[in-house]
């Protein structure tokens, strides 16, 4: 009984998983209108979260927006796929604001 609620528990504490845990795979790098995408999902257990970066090169310097999402997937080719995805429609909804503040690095 207390295994249940030890996991309970660790489902809405985020169960010891590092935020900062490194990538479990990448892609290469996917060219979109004037960004390139990185699919880089986390591998946490058996399955692997959306998340990746979009990075622009503005005015010479590289401008990087990250993303992570609460989707999982069961096989990293799903991930990277949907990631890919994703990143395309953070770029069409945001457009030209994406990267308007000139901040070098920003979470999404």
């Amino acid at each position: 009984m207390a295994s249940i609620f030890s996991s309970i528990f660790s489902m809405f504490s985020g169960g010891g998983k590092s935020a900062s845990a490194p990538a479990g795979v990448s892609s290469e790098p996917q060219p979109y209108g004037d960004c390139t995408i990185y699919a880089e999902p986390q591998k946490e257990g058996g399955q692997y979260r959306l998340a990746g970066r979009i990075e622009k090169t503005v005015d010479g310097e590289i401008l990087v927006r990250n993303f992570i999402r609460a989707d999982m997937f069961s096989s990293s080719d799903d991930a990277i796929e949907c990631t890919v995805r994703k990143a395309q429609q953070i770029i069409d909804q945001n457009g030209p604001s994406l990267f308007s503040d000139g901040a070098k690095v920003r979470q999404v």
